[in-house]
C-alpha cells in the first residue's frame, strides 16, 4: 500500500519520478523487520530519502487501492503455499513458537486479509513507524554527514510514540511436532530444530559455527560425495536424502537451531532423523579443532559473499543497528568467529541441542517418520 500514493504524489507520478532517476524502489517484510528500500545514483540520494520518507509518512491508503491489494495479496499467499520449504519453515515456526507473535506467518491467515481495514493500517502505522522503531541505512557512493542532513530535513518531524511500550515476553518454545501427509507427494520435506540463541547471545557465533560444521548438501553436487561434511558424506553412502540444510535463525531474544532435507527415500525417514540426532550428538562430545578451523573459514566467507552488493551491505546495517545499536565491520565479525574454538562448539551443543526439547515437521509422504517421543528420547541417548 505504500507505493500506491500518497499526500503529495499519485501512484503515477510516484513510479514515474523513480523511472526518471533510474531508481529501484521496494519493500519486503521478515517476521520481525519491515525494510523499505530504493536504489539511485549517489547524486539523487536526497531524492530517494524524500521518496521514502513520503511514503512512510504519507500514504493515503486509498480504500479502492486497498480492495485491489488485497486480491494481490492472497494470490501471493497461495504461490506461498506452492514451496515447500516455505510451508514447513512456517509450520515450524507455528509449532515451536505456540501462543507467541513470533509463530505467526509473514502474510497471515487468509481471514485476516480479507477482513483488514483502513483503520486497521493506520493504527499500526501510527504505533510502529516511530523513530524509536526505525532505522534509516545506506551504503555505496553515499557521505554519512549529508545523510544525517537529509534524514533531519526529511525525518525530522516523525512524533515519537505516544505509548509506553510493554516488551513483549520471550516466545517459549514448545518440544512438539507436526506431520502433514500427502503419499501421493514425490518427497518428503523435513525438519528438526531446537531453541537457538538470539542475535545478542555471547553463543551466537558458537552456533553458527556448528551450524557451518554440519554444512549443507545437495545430490545433485558433483562433488556430493566428497563433501566436508561428515553428515554429508554418511548421507551421500546411505542414499537416503537428496539434499540438506543446517541452519541457525536468530531472532531478538530466542533462535532456531536445525536441518531442513528433502528426500524421495520415503520409508528410510527414520534413519534420515536417527543420522541427524546422530551428528548433533557429536557436535557435543567430539569436535576437532581442524573441523572448527574448517568451518571457520568456511563461515567467514559465506558471511562475505553474502555482502556482495550495496543493496545487502545496507540491509546489514539496517538489521545489525536494530540488533546491535552499532554496526559490526567485517574485521570485527572476522575476530568473533576466530576465538570460536572446539571447546567452545562442544559447550553450546550439550547447553542448546543435548537433550533438550525438539521440534520436528514433516510435509508429504511422512509416513516412516518415527513416534515424536521416540525422537526426544534419542535427544539423550546412552553411550557405552
Amino acid at each position: 500500500m505504500a507505493f500506491k500514493g500518497t499526500k503529495s504524489r499519485t501512484q503515477l507520478q510516484l513510479e514515474t519520478q523513480i523511472e526518471n532517476i533510474g531508481g529501484h524502489l521496494n519493500a519486503y517484510t521478515a517476521r520481525e523487520q519491515t525494510v523499505y528500500y530504493a536504489k539511485s545514483l549517489s547524486s539523487d540520494v536526497g531524492t530517494s530519502v524524500e521518496i521514502l520518507a513520503d511514503i512512510l509518512q504519507g500514504s493515503t491508503l486509498n480504500e479502492d487501492a486497498i480492495e485491489r491489494e488485497r486480491d494481490v495479496i492472497l494470490r501471493e499467499a497461495e504461490e506461498v503455499d506452492k514451496q515447500k520449504d516455505e510451508v514447513v519453515f512456517d509450520h515450524l515456526h507455528a509449532s515451536a513458537f505456540q501462543r507467541s507473535s513470533l509463530g505467526f506467518t509473514i502474510l497471515g491467515p487468509n481471514e485476516n486479509i480479507k477482513k483488514i481495514t483502513r483503520k486497521d493500517l493506520e493504527d499500526y502505522i501510527s504505533q510502529n513507524y516511530t523513530p524509536d522503531r526505525m532505522v534509516l541505512s545506506a551504503a555505496g557512493g553515499v557521505d554519512h554527514d549529508a545523510l544525517v542532513k537529509i534524514a533531519e530535513q526529511y525525518f525530522g518531524s516523525l512524533a515519537p510514540s505516544k505509548t509506553t511500550r510493554t516488551p513483549l515476553p520471550k516466545p517459549k518454545f514448545f518440544g512438539s511436532d507436526v506431520r502433514a501427509r500427502f503419499d501421493n507427494h514425490p518427497t518428503a520435506h523435513i525438519a528438526i530444530a531446537v531453541e537457538g540463541a538470539s542475535w545478542t547471545s555471547p553463543d551466537y557465533w558458537a552456533l553458527l559455527v556448528a551450524q557451518s560444521i554440519v554444512g549443507s548438501w545437495d545430490r545433485s553436487l558433483g562433488a556430493a560425495g566428497h563433501m566436508s561434511s561428515k553428515l554429508a558424506r554418511r548421507l551421500y553412502e546411505a542414499n537416503i536424502a537428496n539434499s540438506f540444510m543446517s541452519f541457525n535463525t536468530s531472532y531478538s531474544d530466542t533462535g532456531l537451531f536445525g536441518i531442513y532435507a528433502v528426500s524421495e527415500s520415503k520409508m528410510h525417514l527414520d534413519d534420515l532423523i536417527h543420522c541427524f540426532q546422530q551428528e548433533w550428538h557429536r557436535l557435543a562430545m567430539n569436535v576437532s579443532e581442524a573441523e572448527v578451523f574448517r568451518a571457520k573459514n568456511q563461515l567467514k566467507t559465506s558471511l562475505l559473499l553474502a555482502l556482495d552488493g550495496t543493496t545487502p551491505v545496507a540491509e546489514d546495517i539496517g538489521r545489525q543497528m536494530l540488533a546491535y545499536g552499532k554496526r559490526l565491520s567485517p574485521w570485527e565479525v572476522d575476530a568473533l568467529i576466530e576465538k570460536v574454538t572446539a571447546q567452545d562448539v562442544m559447550k553450546v551443543a550439550g547447553e542448546y541441542i543435548y537433550d533438550q526439547e525438539v521440534c520436528l515437521v514433516g510435509y508429504g509422504p511422512v509416513e516412516s517418520l518415527q513416534d515424536y517421543n521416540r525422537v526426544r528420547s534419542a535427544m539423550s541417548p546412552l553411550y557405552y
